[in-house]
C-alpha cells in the first residue's frame, strides 16, 4: 500500500468537535512491529539469512561445508541443486543436511574426494508463501602443485649487466604468494636496483659481485592449504674484468683485453612492460596495479605520471621502490593513460599504459521487502550499474518470470515490477538477477499480503500518574494492515480538547507537554482500517507537586546546649512521602541525641561535631524536594583562654579568570588559632572521573590567598583549600563550586606499550591505557598500528576503544614488528607515537644442532661442540643450547624404569660447552637442542662417547684373618668404583717393632682377579702394618690400611731357631741353590742356542766376578743375604750383569741371562709371593705377575722356601 512520509511530530490545532488524530500514510511499505505474540501469527515469506561465498574455495583436507540459512513462517523447508539439477542427498551418504537449516556438511575427511563434489550449488527456502534462493556457490578444492623438475645451469655475466631471474611459479588454486630467499631462509634483500616483479621475477637493474651466490631461490606459499614450494636454487656468477681478461687470456689473443674500466655505463631500457605502450584492464572497486620495471647503469629511477589528468591524493601508492603504482577502490574515472619513466644520468625513458576500468554489476536500488494488503498497488525496484551496463532478469520463486505462473496484479517494466490491487495469492519472492560479462548481483525481495485487523499492542487501562505542570506522554502501540488510522478521545463521551496543547508521533503516543490537573481523566487510542477497528483506555492521573512549606533555618547554639530544625511538607493526599534528614549531604551520626519526629529534627547536648549543613529531603514515587540549614556552635561565655593549634580551614573559595587550561581560586583564611599560617595546601577533585579522590594541586605561601591553577581539558574540578602552620595543618576547606573545563585531544599516549605473541599466529599488543583525568575528553579510544619491521608493507590501523589489549591474528611466527598506539577521543588525536618494536608469538625450533662433536678431556670431564641453528629456523628468542646426557645401562641397572638423564643448559648463542662430574670408564650418550622462548627445538643425533680409565677407589674392604705363627691371610672385596679394568693390586707391608718403628716396606704385586692372598715366612709375634690398594691404566687408586699381629708357639719358635743355627743346614742350602741356578742357566741356553757354541766356554771366557764368590766359598751364606740389602748394586739374575773385567761390554758379547731366555726370575713366585718380596728385580721396572700363581713352584721358589 502506498504510504505517505508523516512528520516525526504533529501539532494539533485545537476545534470544537470532538479531537480526532490520523496517522497519515507513508511511502515505504509497512513495517512489522517486532513484538513476539504479534510475529509468531502473521505468515511471511522466506529470507535467506546466511549463504556461503559466491566462489568458495575449499581446503581438500577438511569437510565441506555450504551455507544456507533461512527464515520465514511457517518455517521454511530446504533443496539443493547441482550444477543445474537436482542434488538428492539423501543418495548420498557423505552429504548431511543440518537440521532446521539449509546448510550442507560432506564428509569427505572419512571417504571421499574433494574433486567429486566440484560444481555449482544453489540452495531454495521454500515455504506457503514462495522460495527465496542463494547465489551460485561454486565449489573448488584449492590446489597447490610442485614446480616441474627442471635442470637450471649456473648463470654467469660480467660485471654491470642486466638479469631477470625468472619464477614461473605452479598453477594454484587460490594463485600462490611469490617471494625470494636463500638456503637459510632468509628473505634476499632488494632495492632500486633489484627487486621482485608482479610475476615473481627477480629483476637486477646491474649486477654487482656481490649479487654472486648459488642458492637463489623462489618459493610458492599457498596460503589456503598452508604449503610452500620451492623452485630448483639458481646459480648467479658476477665476474669482474680481471676475471673476465684472466679468461680470455687463455682463449683469445691480447687485443681481445677489457679495459681497465669494470663496465660500461648505459641510459636506461625497460625489462618490463615491452614496447612503449601496453594495456591493461581493471574492474571497479579493486587495487589497479601497473608495473615499470627498468634496466640500466647507474641504476635508473622511475616516475609516474597521469596524462591529461593527477593521481588520486588518497588512493595512490607507490611500492617496490616506486616500480609500482597502485590505486585502492578503483573507478571509471581512474581510466585514462598513465606514463612511466625511468631515468638515470645518461637518459630517460618512458612506458604508456592505458588503463580501461570496467565494473561488475553494482546497485544503485536494490529490491526491498514489501508488505501490502489487499487491494493496494506496490512497486519492486531493481536498479544496477556497471561497465559495460549490466542485464537485469526477473525470477519469481526461483523460475524465470518468463516461464512462471500469470499473475494479473503484476507488470514486468524493465527494472521494475509493478502490482496493482494484489490478493493474497499474489504473495511471492520475487528474485532480481543483474549480470554483465564481470559478474552478477542476486537479490531476494518478498512481495507479503496480508490482511490484519488493527491490533493495539499497549496493555489496556494503563495509568499514567504525571506532576503538575510537566509532560504526560501515552503510549498507543498498533499494528494492522492495511496501516490503520489512529484517533485519540479524552472521556467516555469524547469530550473535545479545547486548548492546542497535543503532540502526537508517528508511532501513535499523544504527547502532553504541559499537564494540568483538568489533564486527569480517561484517553481512547482508537485505530481503524477497512478490515476492522480496535481501541484501547489509557487513564492519567495529575498530581499535586510535593513542597517544603516550612524550611529549617540557619542556627547558631552554644555548646553543650539543644537546637531543633523544622521540616513541613505538603503533598499531594494520594501520595505517601518519606522524609529523610541528612548532615553534610551523608547520614545523620548514630547517636542517641539526635531525634527525629514528625516535622522536627532535635539535637541534644551540641558539640563541635555537630555544626555543618542539615538538609530536609521528602520523597514520593513522582518527584522529591529538599531544603537545607547550616547549624554553627560556638563556645560558651566567658571567652576561654587563647589555645595554641591548627588554623581552622579556610572559606568562601570562589572561582574566576574561569579559562580552559587555567582558573584563578581565592579563599579566606580561617582563623590561624595564636600560630601563623606558614603556607596554604590546595587540592583537587575531579567528579567526573575519580568522584570522592583528592589529589595534591599546588601550594602557595601562607601570606598568599589566591592562586593560578593550570587545569587539564575535560576535568569536573572541585578546589578544596588546608591552611598548614607551625603545630600542623587545619582540617580541607569546604569544596568550591564544580568547573568543567572544556575537552581537548589528548596530550600523551599510552604508556608502556610492547609487543609479544601467545601463540605462534599472533601478536599481542598491550599497552598501560590512560587514566580517565589525561583522556582529556569523551570517547577515549586508541588507535592500535603495526606492520612488519622488514617489509615494505603499509602500516595497518585499527582504533579500539578504552582497553589496553589488542590481539592481531595471522601474523607469521616470530617476526619483528614495528607497533605504535596513539590515544584519541571526540576532539581529535595525541601527538604521532613512537615506534616501538614486537614480535610475533613464538613456535618451537625446527632444527637441531648439527655437526655435534665431542672431545672426553679426561676421565671426568668432556667438551662438546655444535654447529649453530640458522637462526630463521629459531622462531623465537635465543635462549641458549640445551645438552642431555646419560650414561649406558649397566648389567646391574638395566632393570630400572628409567634412564636417569641429566642435562646441562647453556645461555645464549654459545657453540661448546663442558660436561664435568663424569664417570670414568663409562659409556655415554647425548644429543643438543636448542632453546627459545617457547620450548625446545629437537634432538640432534645421539653422540657417543667414552670416557677414559681413572684410577679407582679404594678396595671396599680389606680384613686379616687365619693368622699363624709364619703367616697371616688377607681377604678383601674389589672397590665399589673400579673406574677402569684392575690390572693389580699392590700390597706393601713392614713390621713393627715393639718401639712403634717401622721395618723395612715389602712391596707385592698380586693379579686383579684375586680377592685373597696369604703371606707366609713372617716373624712370629710381630706386628705388621698392611698398606693395600688397586691399579688401573690410569694409575694407582686410593689405598686402604690395616695391621695385625702373628701368633706366638713357643715350641714352634725353639725348634726354628735350632735349626736356622746349625752351619752344615746354612751350607747346605746354599750349595743347593747355586747348583740349581747353574743348571737353569745352562738349560735355558741350550734351549734358545740350539747347542751352537759351548756354555762352558763361553761362561770361561766372560767369567762373571759376580756369581765367582759363589763359586769358590759354599757357605758364604750370609754374603748371600748382603746380596738382597743391596738390591741397587748386586743383580745376580739380571741382563748385562757379567761383564768383562775392564767394565766395558762389546758388542759380539752375549749378553744372555735368565731374564732373556725364560720368564726370569721376576715371573716366578709361589702364591704366597716370598719370592717377589726377596727378588723383586730393578725398581724401575714392574714385575710380570698373576699367571704363574697355580703352577708348580719353580726350584728357585723351592729355594727361597728354606730361607
Amino acid at each position: 500500500m502506498q504510504l505517505k512520509i508523516m512528520p516525526k511530530k504533529k501539532r494539533l490545532s485545537a476545534g470544537r468537535a470532538p479531537l480526532m488524530l490520523f496517522l497519515c500514510q507513508m511511502i515505504s511499505a509497512l513495517e512489522v512491529p517486532l513484538d513476539p505474540k504479534l510475529l509468531e501469527d502473521l505468515v511471511q515469506p522466506p529470507t535467506i539469512t546466511q549463504q556461503s561465498p559466491k566462489d568458495y574455495i575449499i581446503d581438500p583436507r577438511e569437510n565441506i561445508v555450504i551455507q544456507c540459512e533461512a527464515k520465514g513462517k511457517p518455517p521454511p523447508s530446504f533443496s539443493w541443486t547441482r550444477n543445474g539439477t537436482h542434488f538428492d542427498i539423501d543418495k548420498d551418504p557423505l552429504v548431511t543436511m543440518k537440521p532446521g537449516s539449509g546448510t550442507l556438511t560432506i564428509n569427505i575427511m572419512s571417504e571421499g574426494k574433494a574433486e567429486t563434489y566440484e560444481g555449482v550449488y544453489q540452495c531454495t527456502a521454500r515455504n506457503e508463501r514462495g522460495a527465496a534462493i542463494s547465489n551460485n556457490i561454486v565449489i573448488r578444492p584449492s590446489r597447490s602443485p610442485l614446480w616441474t623438475k627442471e635442470k637450471l645451469e649456473p648463470i654467469i655475466l660480467r660485471n654491470g649487466q642486466s638479469l631477470v631471474l625468472p619464477c614461473r611459479p605452479p598453477i594454484g588454486l587460490p594463485p600462490p604468494i611469490i617471494f625470494w630467499m636463500d638456503n637459510s631462509f632468509q628473505r634476499l634483500p632488494q632495492s632500486e636496483r633489484v627487486s621482485q616483479g608482479l610475476n615473481g621475477d627477480l629483476y637486477f637493474s646491474n649486477v654487482l659481485p656481490e649479487d654472486t651466490r648459488e642458492d637463489y631461490i623462489c618459493y610458492a606459499r599457498f596460503n589456503h592449504t598452508q604449503t610452500i614450494q620451492q623452485k630448483q636454487p639458481i646459480s648467479v656468477k658476477v665476474i669482474s674484468v680481471d676475471e673476465l681478461n684472466d679468461t680470455i687470456a687463455a682463449n683469445l689473443s691480447d687485443t681481445e683485453f677489457y679495459g681497465a674500466k669494470s663496465h660500461r655505463q648505459r641510459p636506461p631500457t625497460f625489462l618490463t612492460p615491452d614496447g612503449n605502450t601496453s594495456r591493461k584492464e581493471e574492474l571497479r572497486g579493486n587495487v589497479l596495479s601497473l608495473e615499470c620495471i627498468a634496466e640500466g647503469l647507474p641504476t635508473p629511477i622511475i616516475y609516474w605520471i597521469k596524462e591529461d589528468g593527477t593521481l588520486p591524493i588518497n588512493r595512490t601508492f607507490y611500492r617496490n621502490f616506486k616500480k609500482t603504482l597502485q590505486i585502492i577502490q578503483v573507478t571509471e574515472a581512474d581510466s585514462g593513460n598513465y606514463q612511466c619513466i625511468a631515468k638515470n644520468a645518461l637518459g630517460a625513458i618512458h612506458h604508456t599504459i592505458s588503463v580501461t576500468v570496467k565494473a561488475a554489476p553494482y546497485w544503485i536500488i536494490a529490491p526491498q521487502n514489501l508488505v501490502l494488503s489487499p487491494e493496494e498497488d506496490g512497486t519492486l525496484i531493481c536498479r544496477a550499474n556497471g561497465n559495460p551496463k549490466p542485464r537485469i532478469s526477473w525470477l519469481s520463486n526461483g523460475v524465470p518470470i518468463e516461464i512462471a505462473p500469470d499473475d494479473p496484479s503484476r507488470k514486468i517494466d524493465g527494472d521494475t515490477i509493478i502490482f496493482s490491487k494484489v490478493q493474497e495469492r499474489s504473495s511471492a519472492v520475487y528474485q532480481c538477477n543483474a549480470s554483465n560479462e564481470y559478474g552478477y548481483l542476486l537479490a531476494n525481495a518478498f512481495v507479503n499480503v496480508l490482511a490484519e485487523p488493527p491490533r493495539i499492542l499497549t496493555s489496556a487501562n494503563t495509568l499514567y500518574q504525571v506532576i503538575a505542570n510537566r509532560a504526560a506522554l501515552l503510549d498507543c502501540a498498533f499494528f494492522g494492515s492495511p496501516l490503520p488510522t489512529i484517533e485519540w478521545f479524552k472521556g467516555a463521551k469524547g469530550s473535545a480538547l479545547r486548548e492546542d496543547i497535543y503532540v502526537l508521533h508517528e508511532n501513535g503516543t499523544l504527547e502532553i507537554p504541559v499537564a494540568q490537573k483538568d489533564s486527569t481523566g480517561t484517553y481512547t487510542c482508537v485505530a481503524r482500517n477497512k478490515l476492522g477497528m480496535a481501541k484501547n483506555d489509557v487513564h492519567l492521573e495529575i498530581k499535586d507537586p510535593t513542597r517544603i512549606i516550612k524550611q529549617p533555618e540557619y542556627a547558631v547554639v552554644q555548646r553543650g546546649s539543644t537546637v531543633s530544625f523544622e521540616c513541613k511538607v505538603k503533598h499531594d493526599h494520594t501520595l505517601i512521602p518519606t522524609v529523610t534528614w541528612l548532615k553534610d549531604h551523608g547520614e545523620l551520626p548514630n547517636d542517641g541525641r539526635f531525634t527525629v519526629d514528625k516535622d522536627h529534627l532535635v539535637v541534644a547536648d551540641v558539640n563541635d561535631d555537630d555544626g555543618g549543613t542539615y538538609t530536609c529531603v521528602a520523597n514520593t514515587t513522582l518527584d522529591n524536594v529538599s531544603a537545607s540549614a547550616v547549624l554553627s556552635v560556638v563556645a560558651p561565655t566567658p571567652t576561654p583562654a587563647p589555645i595554641y593549634d591548627v588554623p581552622n580551614p579556610p572559606f568562601d573559595l570562589e572561582l574566576t579568570d574561569q579559562l580552559d587550561r587555567s582558573v584563578q581560586l581565592s579563599w579566606t583564611p580561617g582563623d590561624d588559632n595564636n600560630s601563623p599560617i606558614t603556607k596554604f595546601i590546595i587540592e583537587y577533585e575531579d567528579a567526573m572521573h575519580e568522584p570522592g579522590l583528592w589529589h595534591h594541586q599546588t601550594e602557595v605561601p601562607g601570606t598568599q590567598t589566591t592562586a593560578q591553577l593550570k587545569l587539564s581539558p575535560y576535568v569536573n574540578y572541585s578546589f578544596r583549600v588546608m591552611a598548614e602552620n607551625n603545630l600542623g595543618r587545619s582540617l580541607p576547606s569546604e569544596a568550591s563550586e564544580q568547573y568543567l573545563t572544556k575537552a581537548a585531544e589528548p596530550d600523551k599516549n599510552p604508556t608502556a606499550v610492547e609487543g609479544l605473541g601467545s601463540e605462534p599466529d599472533n601478536l599481542v599488543i598491550t599497552w598501560k591505557p590512560l587514566n580517565g583525568f589525561e583522556s582529556n575528553g569523551p570517547g577515549l579510544q586508541y588507535k592500535v598500528s603495526w606492520r612488519q619491521k622488514d617489509g615494505d608493507d603499509e602500516w595497518t590501523s585499527v582504533v579500539v576503544a578504552n582497553v589496553s589489549k589488542y590481539i592481531v591474528s595471522g601474523t607469521p611466527t616470530f617476526v619483528p614488528y614495528l607497533i605504535k598506539v596513539q590515544a584519541l577521543n571526540d576532539a581529535g588525536f595525541a601527538p604521532e607515537p613512537a615506534a616501538v618494536m614486537g614480535h610475533s608469538g613464538e613456535d618451537l625450533p625446527m632444527v637441531a644442532p648439527g655437526n655435534v662433536r665431542v672431545n672426553v678431556v679426561n676421565s671426568t670431564l668432556a667438551e662438546v661442540h655444535w654447529d649453530p641453528v640458522p637462526l630463521k629456523s629459531i622462531r623465537g628468542h635465543l635462549q641458549g643450547y640445551r645438552i642431555y646426557y646419560w650414561k649406558a645401562q649397566s648389567s646391574l641397572t638395566r632393570n630400572r624404569r628409567h634412564i636417569e638423564k641429566k642435562i646441562l643448559t647453556f645461555q645464549g648463542s654459545k657453540t661448546h660447552g663442558m660436561l664435568p662430574g663424569l664417570e670414568p670408564f663409562s659409556h655415554y650418550t647425548l644429543n643438543v637442542r636448542v632453546v627459545n622462548g617457547k620450548g625446545e627445538g629437537p634432538a640432534s643425533p645421539d653422540k657417543v662417547f667414552n670416557t677414559p680409565e681413572g684410577v679407582p677407589s679404594a678396595p671396599s674392604s680389606l680384613k686379616i684373618v687365619n693368622p699363624t705363627l709364619d703367616s697371616l691371610t688377607l681377604e678383601w672385596e674389589p672397590p665399589s668404583h673400579p673406574n677402569g679394568i684392575l690390572t693389580e693390586y699392590t700390597l706393601k707391608y713392614q713390621p713393627i717393632n715393639s718401639t712403634h718403628e717401622l721395618g723395612p716396606l715389602v712391596d707385592l704385586k698380586i693379579p686383579a682377579n684375586k680377592t685373597r692372598w696369604t703371606l707366609k715366612n713372617l716373624n712370629f709375634s710381630t706386628r705388621y702394618k698392611f698398606y693395600f690398594y688397586a691399579r688401573t691404566a690410569a694409575g694407582s687408586g686410593i689405598q686402604i690400611t690395616e695391621e695385625a699381629i702373628t701368633t706366638v708357639d713357643e715350641a714352634m719358635a725353639s725348634r726354628q731357631v735350632d735349626i736356622a743355627t746349625q752351619g752344615w743346614f746354612i751350607g747346605l742350602m746354599c750349595a743347593v741353590a747355586l747348583l740349581i741356578l747353574i743348571l737353569l742357566i745352562v738349560c735355558f741356553i741350550r734351549r734358545n742356542k740350539g747347542g751352537k757354541y759351548p756354555v762352558k766356554e763361553k761362561e770361561d771366557a766372560h767369567a762373571d766376578p759376580e756369581i765367582q764368590p759363589m763359586k769358590e766359598d759354599d757357605g758364604t751364606f750370609g754374603e748371600y743375604r748382603s746380596l738382597e740389602s743391596d738390591a741397587e748394586d748386586h743383580k745376580p739374575l739380571k741382563k748385562g750383569s757379567r761383564t768383562p773385567s775392564d767394565r766395558t761390554v762389546k758388542k759380539e758379547d752375549s749378553d744372555d741371562s735368565l731374564v732373556d731366555y725364560g720368564e726370569g726370575v721376576n715371573g716366578q713366585f709361589n702364591e704366597d709371593g716370598s719370592f717377589i718380596g726377596q727378588y723383586s728385580g730393578k725398581k724401575e721396572k714392574e714385575p710380570a705377575e698373576g699367571n704363574e700363581s697355580s703352577e708348580a713352584p719353580s726350584p728357585v721358589n723351592a729355594m727361597n722356601s728354606f730361607v
